[in-house]
């Protein structure tokens, strides 16, 4: 990956579990990163159950495959930038939520949605 390390994506809870993350998602993240021409700050990446728990989130997240991450955002013209790269780099599911952008591209899952954490 040019832009990443696969240490940003490891569960809190267990050091060097980036290595579980889909290795198309890492590559469409990459190129979506390249497009926006912004950085990218993983807040949440690959994620044990045990931490999956710990942060309230549903069972069956996408996360918990490695399909999954949260990129922190706080400005709405970054907001863009992010969501038009994701767009363009071919993802089809994201989150907006309050100071972060969630995206995934889970196999078992609806696709041709945006939705929001408010």
């Amino acid at each position: 990956m040019k832009y990443f390390n696969i240490e940003e994506f490891d569960s809190p809870d267990e050091p060097g579990s980036g290595q579980y993350m889909d290795d198309d998602f890492l590559e469409m993240l990459d190129r979506a990163r390249d497009f926006a021409g912004v950085p990218f700050v993983i807040n949440s990446g690959y994620r044990t159950k045990a931490h999956n728990i710990k942060v309230n989130a549903t069972k069956n997240s996408a996360h918990l495959d490695g399909f999954a991450a949260d990129i922190r955002c706080n400005a709405s013209r970054e907001r863009m930038y992010i969501v038009g790269a994701l767009l363009e780099a071919g993802f089809n599911r994201i989150g907006i939520g309050n100071g972060f952008i969630h995206v995934d591209n889970d196999p078992t899952k609806p696709e041709d949605v945006i939705w929001t954490y408010y």
